[in-house]
């Protein structure tokens, strides 16, 4: 018997990132712009930096709180306070070791095997291998695609849930399609919930990259009362700049406290500490470092889109939130192949739309969280390529 059929089938049967594939593919290259992955061109601001190191050569390297610094955990509360108008004690937050993190430990908290979780597609193609590694069944729901937007058609969400249903999984604003879910959709997605009795994970990491009127996106938060079951996870990585740092963490119920503390223990054993205080230095101090990065993937996301859509061949519409364009250029099926074919043409990384299953077979998705003139360069590669197909 080989090694690899000895291992669990579980673990064997989890698919690689066509995302990662497609990096693996093109890494390294020069006069490359990788807009395949999540996050943007600039290194983590100096403001967060310099509390991490102070403390790490302050020798804050021992083991730490399971659940998060004290102060860590009060900052979040402070950042809620602010950006969300909410009172959210300390004993609601969660420290993971990012946001991958606070969706796996969710799920386990969530589900056993057997169980079923909805999820709305295109997605991120993380959470259905966490579901899917979990032992349950990641059932998702295709989001409705027409003139160059998405939308939630909330019969078909109804019709998913069964008796082995524990929780939907709403990522808004979403990681791929930019769709971002209005006051309304949330109420209705919280009636159904109320009325099945499951939980809701809540993904808003995006919540802040809202092209809308309003400072942030629309959050569950806004329309949830004391005693509805909803869990959200979120993440340092996007608003920050600090995807390399791995931190992360869940907003629950008190109530459930120990049981996720327990499943940190049982994982990672907590975040580093020194780790925890460039996090915290981040949300105290770094409220204008995210509204420039907004600002500058505002920029970008106007000059790639407007540059896409005048070739008449590409279709798609500026997207409500997050950070991503999904392009459905005109004649490409196959967006794996397409995506190989354009990094070695052009020198533009894009992730293909097979990596986030059903309903994006035929887009493209690219990150314009990058200087504007980046972003300007890499559109007329595109556009050339598309226009010479």
């Amino acid at each position: 018997m080989s090694f690899v059929a000895s291992l669990s089938p579980r673990a064997v049967s989890a698919p690689e990132s066509g995302i990662v594939e497609i990096l693996n593919y093109a890494r390294g290259r020069e006069n490359l712009f990788p807009l395949w992955v999540g996050e943007g061109d600039l290194p983590s601001p100096d403001f967060i930096n310099r509390p991490a190191s102070d403390a790490l050569l302050a020798g804050e390297t021992f083991y730490t709180w399971q659940r998060g610094i004290p102060e860590l955990r009060e900052a979040l509360s402070r950042y809620y306070a602010r950006h969300f108008a909410i009172s959210l004690p300390p004993e609601h937050f969660y420290v993971t070791a990012s946001g991958m993190q606070s969706i796996v430990l969710s799920v386990q908290a969530l589900t056993s095997p057997g169980d079923e979780m909805v999820f709305l597609t295109p997605a991120w193609p993380n959470i259905v291998s966490a579901i899917e590694l979990a032992g349950a069944r990641a059932i998702g729901v295709e989001l409705s695609f027409g003139h160059g937007s998405w939308s939630l058609d909330l019969e078909r969400l109804e019709a998913a849930i069964t008796p082995k249903t524990k929780a939907i999984f709403i990522n808004t604003p979403s990681n791929p399609t930019g769709w971002t879910a209005k006051r309304e959709d949330l109420t209705a997605i919280l009636e159904l919930a109320r009325k099945h009795g499951i939980w809701i994970l809540a993904d808003e990491i995006y919540a802040l990259y809202y092209y809308g009127a309003a400072a942030r996106a629309p959050s569950f938060l806004d329309v949830k009362d004391a005693d509805d079951r909803i869990i959200f996870v979120n993440s340092f990585s996007k608003n920050w700049s600090m995807t390399g740092w791995r931190v992360g963490w869940i907003v629950a119920p008190p109530e459930t406290g120990q049981v996720f503390e327990n499943l940190i223990q049982y994982s990672t054993s907590g975040v580093a500490q020194f780790v925890q205080r460039g996090a915290v230095a981040a949300l105290d101090h770094g409220d204008d470092f995210v509204r420039a990065n907004f600002e500058r993937a505002a920029r970008s996301r106007d000059l790639l889109c407007d540059a896409l859509i005048a070739t008449n061949r590409v279709e798609t519409l500026k997207p409500e939130g997050a950070l991503y364009a999904f392009l459905k250029i005109d004649g490409v099926t196959d967006s794996r192949a397409a995506a190989l074919d354009i990094v070695d043409k052009t020198g533009v990384g894009l992730a293909p739309g097979t990596a986030f299953g059903k309903g994006g077979e035929a887009f493209l998705r690219a990150c314009f969280l990058r200087d504007p003139r980046q972003i300007e360069d890499a559109a007329g590669r595109l556009c050339d390529y598309i226009l010479d197909r």
